[in-house]
């Protein structure tokens, strides 16, 4: 008999980004491991990256439940505008306006843990009566947002159902805190609900090894590492012969390019190592880039005819970058949590087998991966000399081979089979 979880999601697709990949490919894999899965998430939220596309992946079998929720997102927009930035990108402008710095001040003072915060009363009312009559054996709460871990606690001292929580991102120690204008006495808060949750819930889960060792510290318990992975059913079927058919040097980069992604020192290194070259090399960036990065590269002749945006595209269209790519590219964060910082993308990257040239910390979670599959290499932040070392080595084809075996465990299966055992363990306790 099929066992069921209940999976509390805030992104859940139209959604785009690797948050709803994770628990969408887990939700796909969890039946062949004896769970039957059931997604509870927004009715109506407030996506800043959508991807119809990944709608195609929700098996028709599988339950969801979306319930409504108020965002005060929807106010802010209206007072701001549609035409201006979405709001989750404010923080992000040189020039605010006044009803910016407050809308800021708000949302880091009034809202806590975060603006998802008012879903969590009636999501914990609706669902509590599911539990209560045996719907589910199990609950899973994924964040940020953080507000779903406190629908998880409620659920927990309501009715004593088996809780994992699963942390994508730091709570308390999250680096994205840092940038708002918190008071000390709201930072104890956020502190003190997260101590709550790594107390409260049966496991905890999270996505790197740093991260691990930072929640242990907090928590003074076990933590479980399960990273996130690919899905080798996402490869085209005709990926490697699209792959024989690439011409010149391409490097792709796939993903986000803001603030705390800085690919300008690689496209200065670029430049210098192949503007007096007469080989055709180019530069693709795949999705929403930083006007600062947009300017940087019109402003320069030889960048603007060499480097190009294609724009964010759906993710199964993102393949046929990846087949053209002679080496695809990863920008990593330079803050406070980028040693534990792992982006999904990095197991799409190692699925398709092409090399990688990662910019960030060597010392990094990232960069260990990359080193001991074999996939590729880290270069520091502004060590634009090896930059230049690694670009003129990838466009003259000396690659190492990456390790098939070791990028297999990274699979969305055997990652699904890993939960799956933290779910069986306490009925087999």
């Amino acid at each position: 008999m099929q066992k069921r979880v209940l999976i509390i999601t805030y992104y859940w697709p139209p959604s785009g980004g690797s948050g709803v990949q994770r628990w969408l490919k887990f939700a796909k894999y969890l039946p062949e491991f004896g769970w039957e899965p059931v997604i509870f998430t927004p009715e109506n939220p407030d996506f800043d990256i959508k991807d119809p596309s990944l709608e195609k992946e929700i098996s028709p079998s599988l339950e969801v439940i979306k319930f409504p929720i108020w965002e005060p997102y929807s106010i802010f927009a209206k007072l701001r505008g549609r035409k201006k930035n979405h709001p989750s990108r404010v923080l992000e402008q040189k020039d605010k306006s006044l009803l910016e710095k407050v809308g800021i001040w708000a949302r880091a003072n009034l809202l806590v843990p975060d603006p998802r915060v008012f879903w969590v009363k009636p999501s914990v009312k609706f669902l509590t009566d599911l539990v209560e009559n045996g719907q589910f054996q199990a609950v899973i709460t994924t964040g940020p947002p953080h507000s779903m871990h406190l629908i998880g606690k409620a659920l927990k001292e309501k009715t004593g159902i088996y809780w994992l929580a699963d942390f994508r991102d730091p709570w308390s120690e999250w680096e994205f805190l840092d940038t708002l204008p918190m008071r000390d006495k709201i930072r104890e808060k956020h502190q003190a609900l997260e101590q709550e949750v790594l107390r409260k819930a049966d496991r905890i889960l999270t996505i790197s090894p740093t991260f691990q060792l930072d929640f242990e510290r907090l928590s003074r318990r076990e933590v479980d590492l399960l990273t996130n992975g690919f899905d080798s059913n996402d490869l085209p079927a005709d990926f490697e012969e699209k792959k024989k058919a690439k011409s010149g040097f391409h490097l792709v980069y796939t993903g986000v390019i803001d603030s705390i992604r800085n690919p300008i020192p690689l496209l200065k290194a670029f430049r210098e190592e192949f503007i007096d070259s007469e080989q055709a090399v180019r530069i693709s960036f795949v999705g929403k880039v930083s006007e600062v990065v947009q300017n940087f590269v019109t402003e320069d002749t030889w960048l603007s005819e060499h480097v190009f945006f294609p724009g964010y595209v759906a993710h199964e269209e993102v393949f046929q970058f990846y087949a053209d790519a002679s080496a695809l590219l990863l920008i990593l964060t330079d803050t406070k949590n980028a040693k534990g910082n792992i982006p999904g993308k990095v197991f799409e990257y190692l699925s398709t087998g092409v090399p990688v040239l990662a910019i960030g910390d060597p010392k990094g979670d990232t960069a260990k991966i990359l080193r001991e599959t074999g996939a590729g290499k880290v270069i520091p932040h502004f060590d634009q000399v090896k930059m230049q070392v690694a670009l003129r080595k990838l466009c003259e084809g000396k690659i190492v081979s990456a390790d098939s075996e070791l990028i297999a465990k990274f699979s969305r299966k055997n990652l699904t089979q890993q939960l799956s055992q933290l779910l069986d363990e306490y009925f087999l306790s």
